[in-house]
């Protein structure tokens, strides 16, 4: 078995735990468990090295979204515009890191063009219900959207790549829409109707990026 899967009994574990914390607003707890949970993510994709082949490329570039990941967590844990801004350009600038890991790993088809529409559309219906409560914050939000749109895109294309088994592929592509989903709950309680359970969306963002992380374990496995 994978030296990476492991790990997964004790993530599921501190994202509970940082789950319950933050509904019981228990901040001390969460600035243990959120920084904790990420560093396993990473630890995961770490573990990969343990395997007969890697794709250093792939590791690389997961690995820097991670790290850029684990900051963006960090930023969040604060309250406030400004730390809102510093978080949400953190992430972008992990979206970017994996969306350019995807496109080299992978190839352009007709199939691109078709999940752009769709998540344009998203994008589109998202953006008209949330712009009234944006502020000043709605170029930010704007240019964030548009990236992780690009990266769920990109990470779509790795199901038509020869570089991934089709299972690699699987977990690039759910990886990345349980992060996109985890995003969109966040955004529509923050700008939008507050969810007294948003913090449930932790579960798909950690999620989301545990699969991204796993699959970094899998090359040459088909």
């Amino acid at each position: 078995m994978n030296a990476a899967l492991y790990l997964i009994p004790p993530l599921a574990v501190t994202v509970f735990l940082l789950i319950r914390a933050n509904m019981l607003d228990r901040q001390r707890q969460v600035y243990f468990f959120k920084p904790l949970s990420t560093l396993l993510v990473i630890a995961m994709a770490l573990l990969s090295l343990l395997e007969p082949e890697q794709n250093l490329t792939y590791l690389v570039g997961a690995g820097v979204g991670l790290v850029l990941s684990l900051g963006g967590d960090v930023a969040l844990m604060f309250r406030g515009n400004r730390a809102f801004v510093i978080g949400l350009l953190l992430f972008l600038l992990a979206h970017v890191a994996y969306a350019l890991t995807f496109s080299l790993l992978s190839r352009f088809s007709a199939w691109d063009a078709l999940t752009a529409a769709i998540l344009l559309a998203l994008a589109l219906g998202f953006y008209r219900l949330i712009r009234p409560g944006l502020g000043s914050l709605r170029f930010p939000v704007i240019a964030y959207m548009a990236v992780i749109s690009l990266m769920v895109n990109r990470a779509a294309a790795t199901l038509f790549s020869p570089a991934f088994s089709s299972a690699q592929a699987l977990m690039v592509t759910l990886g990345a829409v349980l992060f996109y989903a985890s995003d969109m709950i966040l955004a529509a309680n923050r700008f939008w109707k507050p969810w007294p359970y948003h913090h449930l969306s932790l579960a798909l963002y950690y999620g989301g990026q545990m699969l991204i992380a796993l699959a970094a374990s899998y090359f040459g496995q088909r």
